[in-house]
C-alpha cells in the first residue's frame, strides 16, 4: 500500500531543499559531477559569446536544453534512494543511456520556448532602446541604468515574467514524472505540472522563487556556485515532484 500523500504548505519547498541537501551528500561524487558538468557548459557559452549580447541570449536556450536533460541523473539518483536502492554513477548512465526520447523531446520544448523569448527580447530591445545592443555592456548601460521610473528594463521583466510563468507552470514537476512513470507521455507530464501549480499556487510560487534565487547566486559566482546548486536543486525538484504529483505507479 502507498503511504498517504504529504501535505502540501508554504513551509514545504524548504523541506524539499533539505531533502535535496541529504541526497547531494549520499552521493556527492555523483550528484557534484552534474553540477561541474553544468558550469563548464554554462562557461563555454560565455566564452564562445561573451562580447555579444544576442549570441549570449541565444546560447541561453541551449543551456535550457542541457540543464533539465543533464538533471535526469539526479532525479534517478534520488528515486533509487527513496526505493532504497543502490545510487550513483551506475544509476545515472542507466538513465542517460536508455535514451529516453520523451526526456529529449520535453527539453526540445524548453530550448523552443527559450528561443521564443529570444527573439521577443530582441524586437523589444531593438525596438525601444534607441541604439544598438550589441554587447551586454550596452544592455547595462542603456536599458539596465536607462532613466525613468518605469521604463524599458521594467518592461523586459514583465515580459520575461509573463513569458516564464506558463514555461514554469507546464515544467514543474514533468521530467522528474517521466523518469518515474515509463508510461506517462510528455502531455500527461505536462497535465500533471499544471494540476500541481492550480492545487498548489503558494508553495509552487515560493518554489520558483527559490529556484530563480539561487540560479541568479550561482551564476553570480562566476559560475563556480552551479557546482552546488546544480545537484541540489536536482535531487530538491525530486521530492517536490513526490509531493505535489504524488499518485502513480512506483
Amino acid at each position: 500500500m502507498n503511504p498517504p500523500p504529504p501535505v502540501v504548505t508554504l513551509a514545504s519547498p524548504f523541506g524539499w531543499l533539505a531533502a535535496g541537501w541529504r541526497d547531494l551528500w549520499a552521493t556527492p561524487l555523483a550528484s557534484l559531477a552534474h553540477g561541474v558538468l553544468c558550469a563548464a557548459f554554462g562557461a563555454l557559452l560565455f566564452k564562445l559569446a561573451h562580447d555579444r549580447f544576442w549570441v549570449l541570449a541565444g546560447a541561453f536556450s541551449g543551456f535550457l536544453l542541457v540543464a533539465p536533460v543533464l538533471a535526469t541523473g539526479l532525479y534517478a539518483m534520488s528515486r533509487a534512494r527513496e526505493l532504497g536502492r543502490a545510487s550513483g554513477m551506475a544509476r545515472v548512465a542507466g538513465i542517460w543511456g536508455s535514451f529516453d526520447r520523451r526526456l529529449v523531446l520535453f527539453g526540445l520544448g524548453l530550448a523552443a520556448a527559450g528561443t521564443g523569448w529570444v527573439f521577443t527580447s530582441a524586437a523589444l530591445i531593438t525596438g525601444f532602446a534607441g541604439v544598438p545592443i550589441r554587447a551586454p555592456i550596452d544592455f547595462v548601460r542603456h536599458v539596465m541604468l536607462a532613466p525613468g521610473v518605469f521604463g524599458l528594463f521594467e518592461v523586459w521583466l514583465l515580459m520575461g515574467g509573463l513569458l516564464a510563468a506558463p514555461v514554469f507552470a507546464s515544467s514543474v514537476v514533468a521530467m522528474p514524472l517521466l523518469v518515474d512513470r515509463r508510461e506517462a507521455g510528455v502531455g500527461d507530464a505536462i497535465v500533471a505540472s499544471w494540476r500541481a501549480v492550480v492545487e498548489y499556487p503558494g508553495p509552487c510560487a515560493l518554489w520558483a522563487a527559490l529556484i530563480m534565487g539561487l540560479v541568479g547566486l550561482g551564476l553570480a559566482t562566476a559560475l563556480f556556485g552551479l557546482v552546488l546548486i546544480v545537484p541540489w536543486l536536482g535531487h530538491a525538484s525530486w521530492h517536490a515532484y513526490r509531493a505535489l504529483a504524488p499518485e502513480g505507479q512506483r
